[in-house]
């Protein structure tokens, strides 16, 4: 008997992840980047009043963390202007994505999202055995009445949607989201992964009632607060379906000193605003890089621009490459048209100062190929 067995739905799905991280290519190139342009992180870094609480707490690590991550939760609910009873702390956005799906969508039920989205998400459909049906972009930007529209085809029970987006840093107006909510089919559950909603213009973020069971929210402290280490987000949306997460979620997945952190870095909104000037000062500075080098950047509500250039997905490619090959870490969409683009992530002027060095040679060696 081979006592080595996978269950049924992992035996069947690859050995993959859904993204490789820098550390890894930093390994396989033999050497470290010299701009980490690629993975969306504040390279601005965190308030310095999260990095005192957190260096005051550490010599507390000994302790679990606070399972209810009350004060935090607390805290989130007056920034909100909510009840406590409507957030869930947990591991980033993308353990809470993994949560909800396990939570709510049954083995074999429909999921839709965009081609070409996020695909964290998909890897945890995939993981509980959804069946995902894919909407392409369009004009660079998810469509959400086309989401809404296959998921009334399809029976849908998810339909995920990000605004701001990536990978492409798009966005659409709060009034055009809370219109296309009475579209919902019935029953289904209207995923809002807001992420970049800190970077966002404020006529992007919609006003929905935290109890309105047709939509769950996500924001996360890994972007615009810098703590993307930290792994801590947080969900907002009905408290039953709130209370839910209870049932199935890791209780002392959050480590204390990161709730600590959190809740400093939640306090510190100066922090936060001059880290929002420093992002659209730099999207400026990369736009004005590539379009000193002959390309386009696309407008972006995000901390990264998606730089179109201006040939297909295998020019793209090559561009990355070359760009890797300087020592600068970028990422790139995945699926056509957007993989005509590469994404550059805002980050200090050192790091902008090497990419702005290393794109015309990396444009120059793509077009010898």
């Amino acid at each position: 008997m081979n006592r080595l067995r996978f269950a049924p739905i992992p035996a069947g799905l690859p050995a993959t992840v859904p993204f490789t991280g820098p550390e890894t290519l930093e390994r396989r190139r033999g050497a470290p980047f010299r701009a980490r342009l690629g993975a969306n992180e504040n390279g601005f870094g965190p308030s310095p009043k999260a990095v005192e609480a957190m260096a005051r707490a550490s010599a507390d690590v000994w302790k679990y963390g606070d399972p209810d991550s009350h004060d935090l939760r607390e805290a989130l609910a007056a920034h909100h202007v909510i009840s406590p009873a409507n957030i869930m702390l947990g591991e980033g956005i993308d353990g809470l994505l993994g949560l909800l799906v396990r939570l709510v969508m049954a083995p074999g039920e429909t999921v839709v999202t965009s081609e070409g989205a996020y695909p964290t998400f998909n890897y945890h459909v995939a993981g509980f055995d959804g069946r995902l049906h894919k909407v392409p972009y369009r004009d660079d930007a998810e469509d959400l009445e086309a989401l809404i529209a296959a998921g009334h085809e399809t029976g849908a029970r998810l339909i995920y949607f990000a605004n701001p987006d990536n990978p492409m840093g798009s966005w659409l107006t709060g009034e055009r989201i809370e219109a296309a909510l009475s579209h919902l089919p019935d029953g289904a559950l209207l995923i809002l992964d807001e992420a970049y909603a800190e970077f966002a213009p404020e006529a992007a973020i919609p006003r929905i009632d935290p109890e309105d069971d047709r939509v769950i929210r996500f924001r996360t402290f890994s972007k615009a607060y810098g703590m993307a280490g930290a792994r801590i987000g947080y969900a907002i949306g009905p408290a039953e379906l709130i209370a839910g997460f209870d049932r199935i979620r890791n209780h002392f997945g959050i480590n204390r000193t990161a709730q600590i952190g959190a809740l400093a870095a939640l306090q510190d909104q100066e922090w936060l605003e001059r880290t929002r000037l420093k992002v659209g000062k730099t999207r400026d500075r990369i736009a004005a890089i590539a379009a000193s080098n002959g390309l386009r950047a696309l407008p972006s509500a995000t901390n990264f621009v998606a730089v179109d250039c201006g040939q297909g997905g295998d020019f793209a490619r090559r561009v990355l490459a070359q760009l890797a090959a300087q020592g600068i870490f970028a990422r790139m969409p995945g699926v056509p048209p957007m993989d005509r683009c590469i994404r550059i992530s805002c980050g200090p002027d050192h790091e902008l100062d090497a990419f702005a060095e290393a794109l015309p040679v990396a444009l120059a060696g793509a077009r010898e190929d």
